[in-house]
């Protein structure tokens, strides 16, 4: 399967092959022109787990083409009140032809959801993942060769709770960088667990459980570096903490990728570029991290590695009846409540005029949209929207 990068026409869901190029686009073309130099333009940039996953491959595909779907429903009437203008998406089936992610936009996001106003994003991209790969090896050590334990990254299906950017400005395609494949090992003085994992299979592990993207997009004559990733929940093992290390690691990925220089230097991407991402470049690190700075089942320090890191800053958005918790798990004894898990991290030199969690009283607006106990209710997701607005040289 390779990467899809598409500008959607105005009238159709445009599927483009294997080659990234894309169809002209009446949206595109609508956008509104940017201004002269020494201008700036404010832009919205967000991140949303929004848990559209299916059990079977196909799944999500014949869901959102029938246009009823409650949740998709929900989750575009979320996006829409929010309208971002660079979006990631967490947990979208991932599918070869890019139907899924065609489908959201048509069907759903530039569809009025409870009067709000549609949303149109000319430009997407979406690849691979490691969720349902499979390993061909006994990962898990249930003594069997299949399951969604022994994929590279947990899942039932090859794409399963896939990733997906959504921008109104182009995405830089021969820039893009992806390190689906890139060897845990290859890490130095990373927290594999041995006594785990026999060599065999400490030479086939990936560090990504999904995957880890650069993906450069022209806002203006600025140009803004979106860095996706989704890491292993830290929980779902045993006392190897091997689900914990691994979620630690995969952050770790993109500090490192930060500090660049030698301590990017083990770094490759599926191109077999090696390296990290250039001082003075601006960027965003954002995604549902799986790691809260204070409370869950994290590796000690994970999130920490970026809230500390001296590229970025932690601009601590809050929602209005939740504070700085992006995400509504079950409570105590079977779970751990609501913590904070998803990021939108800028670099430092970027000018940040607002931020924020769309997670309001059942009372304001949207309240409805997240209901009384968000981590049961299928109106929208568990994990809450997180907002981030800079303003960039137009």
């Amino acid at each position: 399967m390779s990467p899809r990068i598409s500008r959607r026409h105005a009238l159709a869901a445009a599927a483009t092959g294997a080659t990234g190029l894309a169809l002209t686009s009446v949206e595109a073309l609508a956008q509104p022109a940017l201004g002269g130099w020494g201008r700036q333009m404010d832009v919205r940039v967000a991140t949303y787990n929004v848990s559209l996953f299916r059990e079977k491959a196909g799944d999500l595909v014949r869901d959102l083409s029938r246009r009823t779907d409650a949740q998709a429903k929900a989750i575009a009437q979320v996006i829409q009140v929010n309208n971002p203008d660079i979006l990631l998406l967490n947990e979208i089936d991932h599918d070869e032809a890019g139907e899924a992610v065609d489908l959201l936009r048509r069907n759903y996001l530039e569809v009025s959801q409870g009067g709000a106003t549609p949303v149109h994003y000319p430009y997407a991209y979406t690849a691979p993942v490691n969720t349902g790969e499979p390993s061909g090896l006994d990962l898990d050590g249930d003594g069997a060769l299949a399951g969604p334990g022994d994929a590279y990254g947990y899942g039932a299906f090859p794409g399963q709770y896939g990733m997906a950017v959504l921008s109104r400005y182009p995405i830089r395609t021969d820039d893009v960088r992806t390190f689906q494949k890139l060897p845990w090992a290859s890490m130095p003085s990373n927290l594999i667990p041995e006594s785990f994992y026999s060599p065999e299979k400490i030479s086939a592990l990936r560090l990504s459980s999904k995957s880890h993207w650069d993906v450069p997009v022209s806002v203006g004559s600025s140009v803004l570096h979106v860095l996706a990733s989704h890491p292993t929940p830290p929980s779902f093992d045993g006392p190897e903490r091997r689900n914990a290390r691994r979620n630690h690691d995969e952050i770790r990925l993109w500090a490192d990728y930060l500090a660049g220089g030698s301590a990017a230097s083990w770094i490759v991407d599926d191109a077999g570029v090696a390296g990290g991402l250039p001082v003075g470049t601006s960027a965003v690190v954002l995604g549902d991290l799986n790691a809260d700075p204070t409370d869950g089942d994290s590796w000690p320090g994970a999130i920490d590695q970026l809230l500390s890191h001296p590229r970025l800053r932690d601009t601590r958005p809050t929602g209005s009846a939740h504070e700085e918790r992006t995400a509504s798990f079950t409570p105590a004894p079977d779970g751990p409540g609501p913590l904070r898990v998803d990021y939108v991290l800028p670099t430092s030199q970027l000018t940040v005029v607002g931020s924020g969690v769309f997670w309001p009283r059942p009372s304001e607006p949207g309240g409805a949209l997240i209901g009384p106990d968000a981590a049961k209710s299928p109106r929208t997701s568990d994990h809450r929207l997180v907002r981030l607005d800079l303003r960039l040289d137009a």
